[in-house]
């Protein structure tokens, strides 16, 4: 049997696909050799690995800044509270009486002292000038009396009943004043008087309401905290709060504490008493209370946007000598657009705003003199008005 009949013929297909591999091999092998090397009207191409996110040299990323710098920071406890007067009375009468006279006008300062209304008192008026004569003749009885005792013209017994006379008199007529002083209706401090609830002419029986009166040039801030911050010293402690209407921040402090806790709600209520010399404010507002717990007049704080966190933490990026620097920190309390640094930055660094993204440790920054200057100028103003 013929030995090459027994041979199996190999398909001319795959001896053509062997062969184009082996083409593919071929240039890929010798073709950089060939282009590597520079011709007439030839471009040349370099071999050496290019990084897509790291800029020559020469470049260098705009970013704006922010210098940190000494702020004031707190940290309290919120709550909700209300405005009260420091003083607050109902002027009411205590006799009966028909209204002679209105000396106020509904919404005036009046003064303490001031008269404010006029009751009729022409009976005790009377009363009194009668009482006065019977006074003035049983003294000069008993003047009288008195030198005939020494002479023992009289007896003792009717000498100390003459002077018991005169005593009782003498006490009617002060009684009789009291009665006259109480149909005058004065204000009892310094305050601005409501609205008059009597009119001249008309008969007030004892007790009837006539005004109210307000001392609102001090104000009372109170507000009530949850039991679990009973461990804080509360006395003397400086309170911050808003009201509706305003949209700077108020100062008061705290002057006493509720003894007792609310059974009901778990809450003991606070007092902080409020300048309002100026008259802004008026009692019976609400207001949203910060009970200031601690505090710092020379903290640094950077805005939220520049923090970056990280696996190791947080950190900002932070310019030193033209070049970006990846600065780790340790943080603190924040508000909506800041954060409080506790360590990592010291006051006049300057950190990255903007462009953080395209930032590489060492990586030349460019920042404008003139934004520099605009950021110190929004802080300085930012400072003055703290």
């Amino acid at each position: 049997m013929n030995t090459r009949q027994n041979k199996k013929r190999i398909p001319l297909p795959v001896w053509g696909t062997v062969g184009a591999i082996a083409v593919i091999a071929l240039i890929a092998i010798f073709a950089p050799h060939v282009f590597s090397s520079s011709g007439k009207g030839g471009t040349a191409v370099s071999s050496a690995p290019v990084t897509a996110m790291t800029p020559t040299g020469g470049n260098t990323i705009p970013v704006s800044v922010y210098i940190a710098e000494p702020s004031y920071i707190s940290n309290g406890i919120h709550a909700a509270g209300s405005l009260m007067p420091s003083e607050e009375v109902e002027i009411t009468t205590e006799v009966a009486g028909k209204v002679t006279k209105i000396y106020f006008t509904e919404g005036a300062f009046v003064r303490k002292g001031e008269m404010l209304i006029k009751i009729n008192d022409e009976d005790l008026q009377a009363q009194l000038v009668r009482a006065e004569f019977q006074e003035k003749l049983l003294a000069e009885k008993l003047e009288r009396q008195k030198i005939l005792l020494t002479k023992e013209a009289i007896s003792r017994e009717a000498y100390d009943q003459l002077e018991t006379d005169h005593n009782m008199i003498v006490a009617d007529i002060r009684l009789l004043k009291v009665r006259i002083e109480k149909t005058e209706l004065r204000a009892p401090f310094d305050g601005v008087i409501g609205f008059r609830y009597a009119s001249e002419g008309s008969y007030l029986q004892p007790g009837a309401k006539v005004a109210r009166l307000v001392d609102k040039s001090s104000l009372i801030v109170e507000f009530s905290i949850s039991e679990r911050n009973i461990a804080t010293q509360f006395l003397n402690k400086n309170v911050v709060f808003r009201t509706e209407g305003f949209r700077q921040e108020f100062h008061a402090q705290v002057y006493a504490v509720e003894p007792i806790l609310n059974a009901r709600t778990r809450t003991i209520s606070l007092r902080a008493r409020y300048d309002n010399s100026k008259g802004l404010l008026l009692p019976g507002m609400s207001t949203s209370v910060t009970l200031i717990t601690s505090e710092s007049s020379n903290a640094i704080q950077v805005p939220t946007e520049t923090v970056v966190p990280d696996i190791s933490g947080v950190s900002v990026w932070t310019v030193r000598n033209g070049r970006a620097t990846v600065t780790p920190i340790e943080t603190g309390s924040r508000t909506e657009q800041m954060i409080e640094v506790l360590s990592g930055l010291a006051i006049g660094d300057t950190i990255v705003t903007t462009g953080i993204m395209q930032l590489r440790p060492n990586i030349p920054v460019k920042i404008n003199e003139p934004e520099i200057q605009q950021v110190k100028n929004e802080q300085s103003e930012k400072k003055e008005k703290v």
